[in-house]
């Protein structure tokens, strides 16, 4: 198939990418070009923002077998999405979130007819309007949409914590290697699931040029289910140190995060709650499909990276320092409370 991904060198759409070129497909990566592409992929240098640019570019190149927009966060990103591509391609696959189901949830178990609604977190509000639009399109004129919802995939590139800054998680990591203490989100029991990004890839791939998913929403993530104690502890013996959590309320973290982090938004509207998924949707589709690469192997991917690429080792000290003031403003609140 003649494939055009927008963006294509992320998290999740690098490992899409070279599984659609290891499968022989034709793909092209409409980006600006701040990221090396994977060998075989082909470039188109744009702004996606700049509409007229974009369409000026990819005018020439005539149809396509399915579109992939891995970078649509806002309606006024799939309406332009629509204008550029409605009459240009067989398929349009728009990234969702699994972030969007419904908080506080009723049931642990997620399917893709959970309810659509998230009052604490406006990254997930925007995607359930992106999709409400693109799904209006197929509804009332046939655009061609099928609604991918991932939950939280990861590759070697960076490890998955339930907490960070804006450096990302190797400050995380750092704090365990150095003995300190780290931050869990509640009493660390939450449920939570994982999904290797190669995976993720294995799984999507499929369901490009395929008719019967247009019109549906499917999400995709392994059927690994973690607590984030098990998730962190997981990290730490891979890592060879000590899991040493300190438990904080999701509520009271959110009321005092760092200035620019939503952490309200992150963990009362995502990470807080338990996200277990029946995937019976997914394997209707790519029967036969499981994941193959635990999270204790992501982990060691993972550390291997970090240990060969020091520009991936980012530090964060204000992260680092507001962690240590969280933790002793509670010590001291604890030695209060329990002072004779």
């Amino acid at each position: 198939m003649k494939i055009l991904l927008i963006g294509g060198t992320g998290t999740i759409s690098t490992s899409i990418t070279k599984e659609l070129i290891s499968a022989g497909h034709e793909v092209y990566l409409l980006n600006r070009g701040n990221h090396p592409l994977p060998e075989g992929a082909k470039s188109i240098l744009a702004d996606v923002h700049n509409e007229q640019d974009t369409l000026g570019k990819i005018a020439p190149l005539g149809e396509w077998d399915c579109v992939c927009d891995f970078i649509a966060f806002s309606v006024d990103d799939v309406m332009r999405d629509y204008r550029l591509f409605k009459d240009r391609t067989a398929q349009f696959v728009f990234i969702s979130s699994a972030s969007a189901y419904r908080k506080p949830p009723i049931s642990h178990i997620i399917t893709e007819k959970t309810l659509l609604v998230n009052p604490f977190w406006e990254y997930s509000r925007k995607k359930i309007a992106c999709e409400e639009f693109l799904l209006g399109k197929y509804r009332e004129e046939g655009f061609p949409v099928t609604v991918i919802r991932p939950s939280h995939t990861y590759c070697e590139k960076s490890l998955p914590v339930g907490l960070h800054g804006e450096g990302g998680s190797y400050q995380v990591l750092l704090r365990m290697s150095q003995g300190k203490r780290i931050i869990v989100h509640g009493d660390g029991s939450s449920l939570w699931t994982l999904t290797n990004s190669d995976d993720f890839a294995r799984a999507f791939v499929p369901l490009l040029g395929n008719p019967a998913t247009l019109g549906e929403a499917i999400q995709i993530t392994s059927d690994e289910v973690l607590s984030w104690n098990m998730i962190y502890r997981t990290i730490a013996e891979e890592m060879g140190v000590e899991y040493r959590p300190h438990y904080v309320s999701s509520y009271f973290l959110s009321d005092v995060a760092p200035k620019g982090q939503d952490f309200r938004g992150n963990l009362i509207g995502d990470k807080a709650e338990c996200a277990v998924f029946d995937n019976s949707k997914l394997l209707s589709f790519v029967p036969g499909f499981k994941a193959r690469i635990p999270f204790r192997e992501g982990v060691r991917r993972a550390l291997k990276y970090l240990e060969e690429n020091p520009s991936a080792r980012v530090l964060d000290p204000e992260f680092d320092q507001w962690c240590d003031r969280v933790i002793d403003a509670l010590e001291d609140a604890k030695k209060v409370l329990t002072a004779e």
